[in-house]
């Protein structure tokens, strides 16, 4: 509804035009001056960052999805990963969302994960869907098992994300993408 105002920058600009617009107005029209016309400028820009404070756009919602999804990883939380899961996910591998959540709780039953950090991601929206391309550097814990192997792995990863009728956005289905730039999928990481 409100995706104009993904930055507050557009009413500030908006702000800056019409102070521009009524200080020209009051020069040229010195005897129609008024304190209110002042005010109007002062409103948007505090309307821009209200809309910004109170308001939580899609784009927002669904990078707290993604930041809680990569934290959750880190934290080896597998409850916090099933909640920001759709109840009818699928992927190229897990039939379901119990199929993705076991294997979840296999892969993090030991450390694992020592940190991950965005370093790329793009996100389509409609109204109802949308797609996030991220790319994530990730860093092992040194008693992971895979540590000895690669203490290091860029993981690109297409995510699909359904908003749900509450007006929260879950994952719907993701697909493994590249590991340190060599294209995979589900099959080659199991």
């Amino acid at each position: 509804m409100f995706d104009i105002f993904e930055q507050p920058w557009t009413l500030l600009t908006t702000a800056v035009i019409v102070l521009l617009a009524v200080l020209t107005l009051r020069s040229i029209f010195p005897e129609k001056r008024r304190w209110w016309q002042l005010a109007l400028p002062a409103f948007l820009a505090v309307a821009a960052f209200g809309l910004d404070f109170f308001v939580r756009t899609n784009l927002e919602k669904i990078n707290a999805v993604i930041k809680a999804g990569m934290k959750a990883v880190e934290q080896e939380n597998c409850d916090a990963i099933k909640t920001i899961i759709s109840p009818n996910y699928s992927d190229s591998y897990h039939n379901t969302k119990k199929d993705l959540m076991h294997y979840c709780r296999l892969l993090l039953s030991e450390p694992l994960v020592e940190k991950n950090k965005k370093t790329a991601l793009v996100i389509e929206t409609s109204p109802s869907k949308a797609t996030a391309t991220l790319t994530v550097l990730t860093k092992f814990e040194e008693q992971s098992y895979v540590y000895n192997y690669k203490p290091w792995l860029l993981i690109k990863i297409e995510l699909y994300l359904q908003k749900q009728p509450d007006n929260r956005w879950l994952i719907d289905r993701a697909e493994v993408l590249e590991l340190d730039r060599q294209p995979v999928n589900w099959r080659d990481i199991r």
